[in-house]
């Protein structure tokens, strides 16, 4: 894959479209003389792709994601790029950080991106229906084809309910609901099914995978499991870990 100067990848002789172009992009922490250094050579991931981010816990899954949903900002970066649709100019993100723009990443995040978390992160306190709709309200939108959504996951005898009613498998529905409502740029899951057991967990790795593919947004899944993940058709990004010769400093290095 080629990267030219208006940010779109150039493979088997198509042109696609650059939804993040990263370059030489860096995140360090240190705590009671211990150090933890991700490293992004390179990573193109274009409109409509869908990636799954590999690696075990503790690997630097996390850390990345919130780099790529503009929650941490990068220790170092040469280049980090961010286009929610064709026809747009690239968005400067690293610009935007060395400003101190933290409203305008704010609402970039609010509008353009959807969050699976692993344990759903619902709302307790509102039914199903409201958590569903909860971004496009704060978007200021219309409430749009709730029903509709909530029949093709599957919980559209649900609506009224509050979470807690609800079985592990039926509230990352609802999660997954939510964070296509709004119709984002990009949705994140992070282990959006590590809680689920496997057959549940397939499943809805499935429908989560359809809906997405037909709504032409682009997903990043962070996981584990390869396995569970690889016969959806994504591609792989992987996580290597590994320490220095002092055992002080551990580096991952984003492959794919």
């Amino acid at each position: 894959m080629v990267v030219n100067d208006s940010d779109t990848a150039i493979s088997t002789g198509q042109e696609r479209v650059l939804i993040y172009h990263l370059r030489e992009v860096i995140k360090t922490r240190e705590a009671q003389g211990v150090a933890f250094k991700l490293r992004v050579p390179s990573l193109q991931i274009a409109l409509g792709e869908k990636i799954a981010l590999i690696g075990e816990s503790g690997c630097g899954k996390s850390t990345l994601l919130d780099m790529l949903t503009f929650i941490s900002r990068p220790s170092s970066e040469a280049a980090f790029k961010f286009r929610p649709e064709a026809g747009a100019q690239p968005i400067d993100i690293a610009r935007h950080w060395q400003r101190g723009q933290l409203n305008a990443l704010s609402d970039l995040r609010m509008l353009r991106l959807g969050y699976v978390m692993q344990t759903g992160g619902l709302l307790p306190y509102l039914s199903v229906r409201e958590n569903i709709s909860l971004s496009r309200r704060l978007l200021g939108l219309d409430l749009g084809n709730i029903e509709l959504l909530a029949e093709a996951l599957g919980i559209e005898k649900h609506l009224d309910k509050r979470p807690s009613q609800l079985s592990t498998g039926e509230r990352q529905r609802v999660a997954i609901g939510r964070a296509l409502a709004h119709e984002p740029a990009i949705v994140i899951a992070d282990e959006p099914t590590a809680s689920l057991d496997p057959i549940a967990a397939e499943a809805i790795m499935a429908l989560f995978i359809e809906m997405v593919e037909a709504l032409n947004i682009t997903v990043i899944v962070a996981s584990h499991a390869w396995r569970h993940v690889h016969k959806l058709g994504l591609r792989r990004l992987t996580l290597k870990t590994h320490k220095d010769s002092s055992g002080r400093m551990t580096e991952t290095i984003v492959s794919g």
